[in-house]
């Protein structure tokens, strides 16, 4: 299924296809199906995702809750029943054929009241499918003072584009068929390194994506981004509880672009003078509203994996493209050949944590980065990665696989032995050994594969 997004009349519609739009047609098969919530950051196309699923039912009633009409359907203390026939004369909706019956609730976030009578959709109307799209869902509820219905609801995330999405959106069906294949063709190398830096350039915010691919000009990005940015700092006042926090909430959005991929403190961020409690809650808050995450260090090497949030974490961004953007980094992308070759490479492990972001599918589950802290020396491992009943480091790095030292600490300490690193060269499986003789396997994969990451551990590790 795809979302087509309109440009100028003399662009071209782009279409961009989905994959949680799938999603929405397993779970409208499923036997026990709940209402559905639909969450995500403003702007990453939730609303238009849900439209395309719209086409497969026979009746589709939309509401946008920010709107007082739409919402007062809500407040007038009917019970569901009589709130569902307001809603049948409201939207006009012509008879039942039978078919299925959508009800889309979006922006649920301005009505506190629906999301509270949203378990009652599956105990007494369990005939119609209902699914609401928010952000800022759990600020709200603390707001209102509504506990979340846990239990009678089912939630999917929904991220800017990946990079298998960015694909389909460019028009690069035979390099998006030659991805989807394990092991790698060695043909399909060359070209995907180079749709993948265009990807890590733009980043995957849909309206952008479909801007350049309308017309490929980067110049004529900078608005959207400027939009989008303008976009949530106009949220602020929704986020914050004072005059106070809206300051320290606006002066977290503007520097976490420029923060992405590295590890923070609190204090003092972004070269400010506000303290940690209030830097911790600002972050704290935006990353309820998935404008961010903190993704902190485990000194785990088997399972489970056990963050650390006594230590500094690694910020992620929502985007790539607006982090790019917002950090001048965008000529830079066409003098360099490998991502890791510039900003430190800090780019390299930031886009490879939006990957593996969108392919767990939840906000709940973020991966973590190893760390071993001693007196006389410190290792980092940039992700590790729960496969089946294994903790396996994942290291984005570049250059020789024997000046892997965090990886190799790591492995001399691990119960397995099987290890990945992403980097911009072609695919290859090789037994390594760390400086105390531990040997390994190490698979090298083309950092356009990280969110295919789980299916090539399979195919690597024998069952």
């Amino acid at each position: 299924m795809w979302g087509i997004y309109g440009l100028h009349c003399n662009e071209k519609r782009v279409v961009i296809e989905r994959s949680i739009v799938t999603a929405m047609s397993e779970w409208a098969e499923s036997p026990g199906r709940k209402p559905l919530l639909v969450r995500g950051a403003r702007q990453v196309g939730k609303t238009v995702a849900v439209g395309l699923f719209a086409e497969t039912c026979e009746r589709f009633l939309s509401l946008n809750l920010e709107l007082s009409q739409d919402g007062d359907l809500f407040r007038r203390g009917l019970d569901i029943k009589g709130v569902y026939q307001a809603i049948l004369l409201h939207c006009g909706a012509p008879p039942s054929a039978g078919g299925r019956t959508l009800l889309f609730l979006d922006e649920i976030q301005g009505c506190p009241e629906a999301l509270r009578m949203l378990r009652y959709f599956r105990e007494k109307l369990s005939e119609v499918h209902v699914v609401a799209a928010g952000s800022l869902l759990e600020i709200v509820l603390a707001k209102a003072k509504i506990s979340f219905p846990v239990g009678r609801v089912q939630q999917m995330v929904m991220y800017p584009l990946c990079f298998d999405e960015f694909l389909g959106a460019v028009g690069a069906a035979e390099a998006r068929a030659a991805m989807r294949e394990i092991p790698l063709p060695e043909y399909a190398h060359g070209t995907l390194l180079d749709l993948f830096h265009r990807y890590a350039l733009i980043g995957g915010m849909p309206e952008v994506v479909a801007k350049y691919s309308g017309r490929e000009e980067v110049t004529e990005l900078q608005h959207i981004y400027e939009s989008l940015l303008r976009s949530y700092l106009d949220d602020v006042p929704k986020y914050a509880r004072n005059e106070t926090m809206e300051r320290v909430i606006s002066h977290c959005i503007e520097a976490a672009p420029l923060a992405a991929g590295s590890r923070i403190t609190f204090s003092g961020f972004g070269q400010s003078n506000y303290r940690s409690r209030e830097v911790g809650e600002a972050l704290r808050i935006l990353e309820k509203a998935l404008l961010l995450h903190l993704l902190y260090p485990t000194t785990a090497t088997e399972i489970p994996i056990r963050p650390n949030k006594r230590k500094s974490p690694r910020l992620q961004f929502l985007d790539t493209g607006l982090l790019n953007y917002f950090a001048g980094l965008q000529k830079q992308h066409f003098s360099h050949r490998d991502l890791h070759s510039f900003y430190r490479g800090l780019l390299a492990e930031h886009v490879v944590g939006q990957e593996l972001m969108s392919a767990r599918g939840s906000a709940l589950h973020k991966p973590s980065f190893w760390v071993r802290e001693k007196r006389q020396s410190r290792a980092e491992v940039d992700f590790v990665i729960h496969h089946e009943d294994k903790v396996v480091p994942v290291e984005v790095k570049a250059g020789k696989t024997g000046r892997l030292r965090s990886l190799h600490e790591f492995m001399d300490l691990s119960p397995h032995r099987y290890a990945v690193r992403l980097y911009a060269g072609p695919l290859k499986r090789e037994r390594c050994t760390t400086r105390r003789g531990t040997a390994f396997n190490l698979l090298s994969l083309p950092y356009f594969l990280a969110s295919r990451l789980q299916d090539y551990l399979s195919w690597f590790i024998p069952s």
